[in-house]
């Protein structure tokens, strides 16, 4: 058995499975609409930008982290952005699901974790 070749059936797997399908749907409609596609690029951005800040040591704000919040509550009331935001947790819980049955796997090497 081949651990890269599992890999890239795995990588196929999820690349063919609803979740990503879904998201590459909801990206479709968003891109269609031109006011829901600046919303999401900026929420993306501000997203992106307080991630690289919380990395780097620098936390936000407890009012920055709620104006982020405030901002993706408003853009789930737009179907389309609220269906990608859907697409991609599903996606998420199933990527950290995999992760866990790896690095499970390897358990018996370290012993339980505390």
């Amino acid at each position: 058995m081949n651990i890269y070749d599992k890999a890239h059936d795995l990588a196929k797997a999820l690349k063919e499975s609803t979740e990503v399908e879904e998201i590459t749907s909801a990206m479709k409609l968003i891109d269609a609409d031109p006011e829901a596609k600046r919303m999401l690029d900026n929420f993306r951005e501000k997203q992106m930008d307080m991630q690289q800040r919380m990395m780097s040591g620098d936390m936000p704000d407890q009012g920055e982290m709620e104006k982020l919040e405030k901002l993706f509550e408003v853009l789930s009331m737009n179907l389309s952005i609220r269906r990608l935001f859907d697409a991609e947790q599903r996606l998420s819980v199933i990527i950290e699901d995999v992760n866990k049955i790896i690095t499970g796997s390897m358990q018996h090497l370290y012993g339980p974790s505390i």
